[in-house]
């Protein structure tokens, strides 16, 4: 008898993982923050890929060490709320000038899963619509509260690189 009902809690539980699993990868929490820099995109990527000066600058990501190419893994550190938190996300997409898209993982890949981008995006005048955001997966995402929450993060961010860049090409 205990071994048949350790059997149903054990596929119970396997099936509530696993259709976390699904609705989160259907209904994933997306977060997004954008800006318009009076600047060209080569001049808004040249600072974004800059990791080397973010110490200087950036707010969100206090550090940040690798390359911006697909297939490298970075090691970021996020300032968030009082506390901070070190990330090895791979660089999935480095188009300079358009886009720098990574993804991070909490442990195993399916747990919580973020794909971070950065969209370059050339308007009138030779200025830069820059998007900032990332897009939530994983069985505990419904569950991370205010760990995911980092819109002022992007925001803070956004303004940061955007003083900057538009300094530097003043």
């Amino acid at each position: 008898m205990l071994v048949r009902a350790t059997i149903t809690i054990a596929v119970l539980l396997a099936v509530a993982i696993a259709g976390l699993y699904v609705w989160t990868r259907t209904h994933p929490t997306r977060l997004r923050s954008q800006t318009e820099i009076s600047a060209p995109p080569a001049a808004v990527w040249k600072v974004l890929t800059d990791f080397a000066s973010y110490p200087e600058w950036n707010p969100f990501i206090v550090s940040a060490e690798g390359e911006p190419r697909a297939g490298a893994r970075l090691t970021n550190k996020l300032s968030n709320r009082g506390g901070t938190m070190t990330f090895k996300p791979k660089v999935l997409v480095a188009k300079p000038g358009e886009e720098l898209r990574w993804i991070g993982r909490f442990g195993v890949p399916g747990i919580v899963d973020g794909e971070h981008y950065f969209l370059l995006e050339e308007i009138e005048g030779g200025r830069t619509r820059l998007v900032q955001g990332e897009t939530f997966t994983g069985v505990l995402v419904p569950f991370a509260g205010g760990a995911i929450q980092v819109e002022d993060g992007f925001a803070a961010m956004n303004a940061a690189l955007k003083a900057r860049v538009e300094k530097m090409a003043g």
